[in-house]
């Protein structure tokens, strides 16, 4: 069963284990820049819309320069509006455009834009909620992907990841999903099991696959 939970977790790797980070241009690291930019992604994703719009829309904000929380914050609303119907993300756009424009302010008043300050500050699962627009499903979506630059949350599966673990045929816990691959691939199996659990064409192909 080992060996065949291995090949799974590889299958899904090359099939699916691009991060949304990844995908959305962010080259992620402990650095204040794609922190705030992987922040903005998670808000994007967390709203009920598809993911792959979600992306195009964060592509399209850092291109029009709203790539840090002090230019997020200086643009104007309509600039930010703009840049989401840009990206596709029109049914949330003037929603969204007003929380990432108070979520940038927030970044910058109390962590002077930079979110290794809300990591030493106190629990990050608990801070990370209270910045508008973020809420649950944001923090797991966060987390999810910064658990690759911030160690001690890793492995970090959450309902969704464990989701596309059953549809695979893996196992529903998060420890037994993280002794399956690299911790420097955990963020990638993250990604890979919730394009699994969304899409039931990816299932299926990774356990014909595997």
């Amino acid at each position: 069963m080992g060996d065949r939970y291995a090949s799974v977790a590889g299958t899904l790797l090359d099939q699916q284990g691009t991060t949304f980070a990844t995908q959305a241009g962010i080259k992620l690291r402990d650095t204040p820049g794609p922190l705030y930019q992987l922040l903005v992604l998670a808000h994007l994703l967390s709203a009920r819309i598809s993911s792959d719009i979600a992306v195009v829309a964060a592509r399209a904000l850092f291109d029009a320069g709203m790539r840090d929380p002090r230019r997020m914050a200086e643009a104007t609303w309509q600039q930010r509006v703009d840049a989401l119907g840009e990206g596709g993300y029109r049914r949330y756009d003037e929603r969204t455009a007003t929380q990432l424009g108070e979520a940038a302010e927030l970044v910058n008043r109390e962590y002077g834009g930079d979110l290794r300050r809300m990591r030493e500050a106190g629990d990050p699962k608990k801070l990370l909620a209270e910045i508008k627009g973020i809420g649950p499903a944001g923090v797991n979506i966060f987390l999810r992907e910064a658990q690759g630059v911030w160690p001690e949350f890793a492995p970090y599966f959450d309902r969704k990841a464990l989701e596309g673990a059953e549809r695979v045929g893996l196992p529903k816990s998060a420890g037994a999903l993280g002794r399956l691959v690299a911790e420097k691939d955990l963020p990638r199996l993250a990604a890979a099991l919730v394009r699994v659990a969304l899409h039931a064409d990816a299932a299926r192909e990774v356990r014909a696959a595997a």
